[in-house]
């Protein structure tokens, strides 16, 4: 499986990832004129050194028996800094009274910007058949390399946005117990809305006080910063790296953001540069590896079975024709881990 920069071609594949993918992942609308967009708003981040705040990278998973494209990553470098950008923060208001021997905590949503700035990892997606033997975590984790090689193109936080909970119809109990009181419109009309960059309608609809959770249903409660089914693989990958929830969620669907600094990120505080030691077969007592080649143009990303060896790092002739990498040149490698990650995947 090659992790690589996506190109124009990709466009036709990209869109019926997004057919497949569903409500609630609201980066990856199967929209052409959209994605077309994002394609070439990619190609020009690479091709220049971009503001922030106008920067994104988008990816793809490519199986290279068929040349199929299975599954798609992206990064925004800096989000809120065209639009604004919305978040629920969870607080906590206290009711007390001595006389009364009443004292309660009650759960508060806070509509605030406060993640305004950060990278988002974002439009991650992996056709079902291939939720195995590892994809998941190599179309996740290879991002980082790439930002890990590239740190002045992102900010010092990194956020990821995760699907909330939504039924197989796209209903999702938060969005019908709060947000279609005020937009008096289907969850998937509004997450599209807010995809396409019509936010305004958020600053000029949703309630400006804080929402007190307990007047919302049962379902919407359970539903606060939880993730969907689909998306647990996904939320367990980025905790395995350090990411956390700090209190925000989404305002659709609730879905919660996870939160790190870039530096903290483990496949980027851990990744090492090697000298390519081309060999035969895999090293003996070598486990998986995280290997990309170290090229902005064309940067590319694999697993491998290997082991360093001093400064260098041992790969096969497949490994090697992944990357476009030989003799001569280096590569950024992280080992895998924690293996119980991708067994669940």
């Amino acid at each position: 499986m090659l992790f690589r920069t996506i190109c124009t071609q990709d466009l036709d594949a990209l869109l019926a990832l997004a057919g497949e993918a569903g409500v609630g992942v609201t980066t990856l609308q199967p929209d052409p004129e959209r994605l077309a967009g994002r394609i070439a708003a990619s190609q020009q981040s690479i091709e220049g050194n971009p503001e922030l705040g106008e920067a994104s990278y988008v990816f793809v998973l490519e199986d290279e028996a068929d040349r199929r494209i299975v599954g798609s990553a992206a990064i925004e470098a800096a989000v809120g800094m065209q639009d604004t950008w919305y978040n629920y923060r969870v607080g906590l208001s206290v009711h007390a009274s001595r006389e009364l021997g009443i004292y309660k905590q009650l759960p508060t949503l806070f509509l605030t910007s406060d993640l305004t700035g950060s990278s988002e990892l974002c439009s991650l997606f992996l056709l079902t058949d291939y939720r195995r033997d590892g994809n998941g975590a190599l179309l996740s984790k290879a991002r980082f390399l790439f930002m890990a090689e590239f740190p002045g193109r992102f900010a010092e936080r990194v956020i990821a946005e995760m699907r909330g909970v939504s039924d197989e119809q796209g209903h999702s109990p938060f969005w019908e117990s709060l947000g279609r009181h005020f937009f008096k419109m289907d969850f998937a009309r509004a997450d599209f809305l807010s995809y396409v960059g019509s936010k305004s309608f958020i600053a000029e609809l949703m309630p400006k006080y804080p929402i007190y959770t307990c007047l919302l249903s049962q379902q919407a409660q359970d539903a606060l910063a939880e993730v969907h089914p689909a998306t647990k693989p996904a939320r367990r990958l980025l905790e395995s790296e350090g990411f956390r929830y700090q209190g925000y969620v989404d305002i659709f669907d609730a879905g919660p953001s996870l939160e790190c600094s870039l530096d903290d990120v483990r496949a980027v505080r851990k990744s090492a540069c090697y000298d390519v030691l081309p060999v035969t077969a895999e090293p003996k007592g070598g486990s998986a590896w995280l290997v990309s080649n170290r090229r902005l143009d064309d940067f590319r990303a694999t697993l491998a079975v290997t082991r360093p060896l001093e400064n260098t790092l041992p790969l096969t002739p497949e490994v090697l024709h992944r990357l476009q990498v030989g003799g001569g040149d280096t590569v950024r490698a992280v080992p895998l881990a924690p293996a119980k990650v991708l067994i669940k995947e």
